[in-house]
C-alpha cells in the first residue's frame, strides 16, 4: 500500500465526533478525505450506501474477511459488523489526501496500532456520562435498551481515553471544532 497520514476520531456514541469530523471534511476539503466504513447494520435515517456507509450483508463482510480485505474489522454489537477495508485507504491515498476515520473505540486503537507515526489517534470524550445519554437520548435514532446498551459501552470506551494520542473534550462544539483543526493543521505540517 502506498503511504500517507491517517486522522482517527473515536468516541462514544452520541459524543460528537461525526459532527465534528463533518466540520473537518468542509474545512480541509482538499486535504482530507473521509473513510467510508463497511458495516452489516442497516441504514439509519438519511445514511446513504456509498456516502456513510458500504451497507453489506454479513455474508458478504464474512467473504470479505476471509479474503483479507479489511485493515480492520470488528463485530461492534451482536451480528453487527464493522470494518474499514484496504481499499478505502488506498482510494484516498491514490487521490493525495489524508485519511479521516470516524470509527469506534477499539477500531480507532486497532488502526492506531498498525499505523502508528502515520495516524494521530483522537478521542472525543462527553462532558458526563449523563450528558452523553441526554444526547443519545434526544437525537431519536435508537430504542430506550438501545441507548442504555450504548450508554453501558461508553462506560468501557471512556476507560480507553487513554491510549489515544489526545482527549478532545467536547462540551462546547465550536471550541471542539477550533481545537481539532489546530490538531489537523499541526499534524499535517509534521514530516
Amino acid at each position: 500500500m502506498k503511504k500517507g497520514k491517517l486522522f482517527i476520531f473515536s468516541a462514544p456514541s452520541g459524543a460528537g465526533k461525526t459532527t465534528i469530523v463533518k466540520h473537518l471534511l468542509n474545512k480541509f476539503n482538499q486535504e482530507l478525505s473521509f473513510s467510508i466504513s463497511a458495516t452489516t447494520r442497516p441504514p439509519r435515517g438519511q445514511e446513504v450506501d456509498g456516502r456513510d456507509y458500504y451497507f453489506i450483508s454479513k455474508e458478504a463482510f464474512q467473504e470479505k474477511i476471509k479474503n483479507k480485505e479489511f485493515v480492520e474489522y470488528e463485530e461492534v454489537y451482536n451480528g453487527i459488523y464493522y470494518g474499514t477495508l484496504q481499499s478505502e485507504i488506498q482510494r484516498i491515498w491514490d487521490d493525495g489526501k489524508s485519511v479521516v476515520f470516524d470509527i469506534d473505540v477499539v477500531g480507532g486503537r486497532n488502526l492506531k496500532g498498525i499505523f502508528q507515526n502515520q495516524a494521530l489517534a483522537i478521542f472525543v470524550q462527553p462532558p458526563s456520562l449523563e450528558e452523553l445519554e441526554r444526547r443519545l437520548s434526544t437525537r431519536g435514532t435508537d430504542s430506550i435498551e438501545k441507548v442504555k446498551e450504548r450508554i453501558e459501552k461508553a462506560e468501557y470506551e471512556l476507560d480507553q481515553a487513554k491510549f489515544f494520542d489526545t482527549i478532545l473534550l467536547n462540551d462546547n462544539l465550536p471550541e471542539a471544532c477550533q481545537q481539532a483543526e489546530k490538531l489537523i493543521e499541526d499534524f499535517l505540517k509534521k514530516e
